[in-house]
């Protein structure tokens, strides 16, 4: 019988490790811009084609290669800075992968131009899928510059596998960001398709975080510093005002390479408690710095996540840091018995178990944990508890969803059959309780109906029937808004500008990263236009990782659920019985376009059942 196994050629087994370090072009951008850090540049220049796709154009002002470690550095486990297999535990530089070129280069067009200032020439490399093309010597200056062009070019199937231009660009940006945060010391400049996107001079971290984030952060940042023998934390933490509900702008540094950890971000939040919503996140960049040898870095593929031998130790350092910068810069909220106080931003609570809003009157007492709660909370949570007892064994009318998350922050839903519940009659009457909920009877019982989650639904209707029909009415401002976004935002924004617009805004770009608002949508005309802009484009953000609905919907989906909070009032008997009507002439009355439910239901049998045997 023959013999099977053979060795593979090296442009396949490199086709093979490509796929393990360049999933995108993002995963090239970093392997690149690690490689100039670690080449002592002061000065990097970024230049991209089509979100990486058509050219990823790295120029540094480093030591450069000779002729032979220009060759030798796209060859396979050929690296700089590994000796023996001690070094892999004291590792401190960044670039170190030894088939991270090798890769790159078998799955797209390279061309290298590098020169060490004691040479009197450079030297040129071209390599394409692996095929050596030429080497020769030309004139260029000290250092290195590589181009990257057509990513996957021979390998078609994994580039249909990237998505829309401005989703790998968000990804191309966020790896940018992290290694300009981690770098201070040296300049930074980024262009896409030859606009200009960040200038980054040298500068200390807290200029470098406004430089990258906006010079509004700059009045939000506190500082973070503590150093033991075993582990230093510094950095900035953001003010709790500045919490949002997306995640993205929390930085974790060890050693100045980039990590995630949900159990260090937990001690984050954690030090946040009381001062920020549930299901917020604060702004933090934090740097770890710690002897190597506790840590294990090679754990995962692209070294974004490691392991600590003491992570209890670090994650009480991390907290009790955090905590104390809270404290030192009064960020804890005063806590006043006679006046009134804002809880958090919006006057909701968050802390309720169903992650719904509920509109509070802010007066401040201590829980039993020692931290403080609105006491008009306590009594509203007094009251549903009461609330619930009487439904408890109700019917949840509502599709259930199994939700699939992906490592690529891909989410997908897979929904079962949803009960229709018929509408009640026109001539009930309906009850508003606490502002929130709203109690009307149908043919079998009773309904309680959450008021946000029904007008979240019925918004979401109209929004997305004004999106197909590409008609919504406008309201011109009086003083136009001038809006400062991140770059990744605002491709966001320009990807989606046609969907916007027929929601009603009127806006155009002015400046670098900065839009007009000329007009709004017309039922929206009474809110502040900049909290009312970016806080769709955050919640557009949280939705865009569901791929199991269109455009169209996500859009309408996250207006109408920035949109629904703003419900939570107040309605006239009018107002009352119009929310239940028009809820039930909605597609699916009892679940918002997210699946959450918007009410659950009380038969007849059930009451008499709950009434009954009280007695």
């Amino acid at each position: 019988m023959l013999d099977i196994i053979q060795l593979l050629p090296d442009s396949i087994a490199n086709q093979i490790a490509a796929g393990e370090v360049v999933q995108r072009p993002s995963s090239l951008l970093k392997e690149l811009l690690e490689n100039s850090i670690d080449a002592k540049a002061t000065s990097i220049q970024v230049i991209l084609k089509d979100a990486g796709r058509t050219l990823v154009h790295i120029i540094d002002n480093g030591i450069g290669m000779s002729q032979t470690d220009a060759r030798l550095s796209f060859e396979r486990h050929a690296t700089s800075k590994i000796r023996s297999s001690e070094d892999l535990f004291k590792i401190r530089t960044m670039g170190f992968r030894g088939e991270a070129m090798a890769s790159i280069a078998a799955v797209a067009q390279i061309e290298l131009r590098t020169k060490r200032e004691s040479d009197e020439v450079g030297t040129l490399i071209k390599i394409e899928a692996s095929e050596f093309k030429c080497q020769e010597a030309i004139s260029t200056p000290v250092g290195t510059s590589i181009f990257v062009r057509n990513l996957f070019f021979n390998v078609p199937a994994r580039r249909n596998f990237l998505k829309s231009n401005p989703i790998e660009m968000k990804h191309l940006l966020d790896e940018f960001q992290r290694v300009a945060l981690a770098h201070c010391d040296v300049s930074f400049s980024l262009y896409h398709n030859d606009v200009e996107i960040y200038n980054l001079p040298i500068a200390k971290l807290n200029r470098r975080i406004t430089d990258i984030f906006g010079k509004n952060y700059r009045e939000q940042l506190a500082t973070c510093q503590e150093e033991t023998s075993f582990v230093s934390i510094s950095g900035y933490i953001g003010k709790p005002e500045a919490a949002k509900k997306s995640r993205g702008e929390q930085f974790f540094f060890v050693n100045k390479r980039f990590i995630k950890s949900s159990y260090l971000h937990h001690a984050v939040t954690n030090a946040f408690e009381g001062t920020i919503p549930a299901g917020y996140s604060p702004f933090y960049v934090l740097f770890i710095d710690i002897d190597p040898e506790h840590i294990d870095i090679n754990i995962h593929p692209t070294k974004t996540e490691i392991k600590f031998d003491d992570e209890r130790a670090v994650y009480a350092m991390i907290q009790a840091t955090v905590r104390k910068a809270v404290g030192v810069y009064n960020l804890t909220p005063t806590i006043d018995f006679d006046a009134d106080i804002n809880f958090n931003r919006l006057g909701f609570d968050n802390n309720n178990s169903s992650n719904e809003t509920t509109l509070v009157t802010p007066k401040t007492s201590f829980r039993n944990d020692n931290s403080f709660e609105p006491k008009e909370n306590q009594r509203e949570r007094s009251n549903l508890q009461n609330w619930s007892s009487l439904f408890t064994g109700l019917t949840n009318e509502r599709t259930n969803f199994s939700t699939i998350d992906f490592e690529d922050d891909t989410t997908i839903k897979i929904a079962s059959k949803i009960n229709r519940i018929e509408a009640p009659s026109e001539n009930t009457d309906a009850i508003q309780i606490m502002n929130r909920y709203v109690v009307t009877e149908y043919n079998q019982g009773m309904l309680l109906i959450d008021q946000r989650a029904a007008y979240e639904r019925i918004l979401f209707e109209k929004y997305n029937q004004q999106l197909i029909n590409q008609k919504g009415l406008s309201q011109q401002l009086l003083f136009p808004k001038t809006i400062t976004l991140q770059p990744a935002d605002l491709m966001i924004v320009n990807d989606i500008k046609a969907e916007i617009i027929a929601l009603g805004f009127q806006f155009e770009e002015f400046g670098q990263n900065s839009i007009i608002i000329n007009g709004v949508p017309s039922e929206t005309q009474e809110e502040n236009e900049k909290e009312l802009f970016e806080g769709f484009i955050e919640q557009y953000k949280l939705t865009m990782k569901d791929i199991n609905i269109n455009r169209t919907e996500k859009i309408a989906q996250s207006f109408a659920k920035r949109n629904a909070n703003k419900y939570i009032k107040k309605l006239s008997k009018i107002e009352v019985n119009l929310l239940v009507h028009q809820l039930f002439d909605t597609s699916m009355p009892s679940i918002t376009p997210s699946g959450e439910s918007t009410m659950v239901t009380l038969t007849l049998e059930k009451l008499a059942q709950l009434i009954f045997n009280q007695r």
